[in-house]
């Protein structure tokens, strides 16, 4: 037997995951495309493309952070995908140039 999960306790807690740890894993991401993308570093285009981006994939984020069983769900998957996108984006930065 399933067990059910009461949506309205975890509300406010999935709401700031998906704003604040959405954001940041949005940003990293449209900046992988930034550092990343074809074109190299003087294609002015690629980062009009990335500044376009970052709210699909923010909205994306938010709307997922409604999956998770609870707001410690959210924060721990969203923030780590943050963390680890920042991380490896920072560690390409370093490496790469």
């Amino acid at each position: 037997m399933s067990r059910r999960v009461d949506l309205s306790r975890h509300w406010p807690a999935k709401l700031l995951a998906g704003l604040v740890a959405g954001l940041a894993l949005a940003l990293a991401l449209s900046g992988w495309f930034t550092w990343f993308g074809p074109g190299g570093s003087d294609a002015l285009n690629k980062y009009q493309v990335s500044m376009w981006l970052a709210p699909p994939l923010w909205l994306a984020a938010l709307g997922v952070c409604w999956a998770f069983r609870s707001g410690w769900h959210a924060w721990g998957w969203l923030g780590g995908l943050a963390a680890l996108a920042w991380a490896v984006l920072a560690l390409a930065r370093q490496v790469g140039g």
